[in-house]
């Protein structure tokens, strides 16, 4: 596992993102783009808003990205994302080609890095991408646990 020196610090934009995404009402989940140490996209959970049942972080920022490379495939591109990917941000990181992703918090739920499912990391798969979880986990994990609290009361 190769921990870069700004995972902490791309995290941490990742993380003010989904304080943003929860300002609006939507899941608080962020997620940046970054490519040689230089942010090219972000997103926030967008589902509610735009009512877009595939308008996750992950989706909203691989969007931007493939728009501002001129190329849907980002082969040098890490995503960072505060909740680990379900199936269907999963599959389109995979079409994408995504060097490396870096995720905080867990999702037993529908996670798809490790927790629930594991497709990122299956061998059957043509493309292998680094998969880093855990950075900020405590943080990213408050994050949902606070908004979930905030919404029952």
């Amino acid at each position: 596992m190769n921990l870069s020196n700004n995972d902490n610090k791309w995290m941490r934009h990742a993380l003010q993102l989904a304080d943003f995404a929860a300002a609006e009402g939507e899941i608080p989940v962020g997620a940046v783009i970054v490519e040689d140490n230089i942010c090219i996209a972000e997103g926030w959970n967008q589902a509610i808003m735009c009512n877009d049942p595939t308008a996750h972080a992950e989706i909203v920022a691989l969007r931007k990205a493939a728009q501002f490379n001129q190329n849907y495939r980002l082969v040098n591109a890490t995503l960072y994302v505060t909740l680990e990917p379900c199936t269907m941000c999963a599959g389109a990181i995979l079409q994408a080609r995504i060097k490396r992703i870096v995720f905080g918090a867990y999702d037993n739920k529908a996670g798809a890095a490790g927790s629930r499912f594991d497709i990122l990391r299956d061998s059957r798969h043509n493309h292998y991408l680094e998969c880093v979880s855990g950075i900020l986990a405590d943080d990213c994990s408050r994050c949902l646990t606070n908004f979930f609290k905030q919404r029952r009361n």
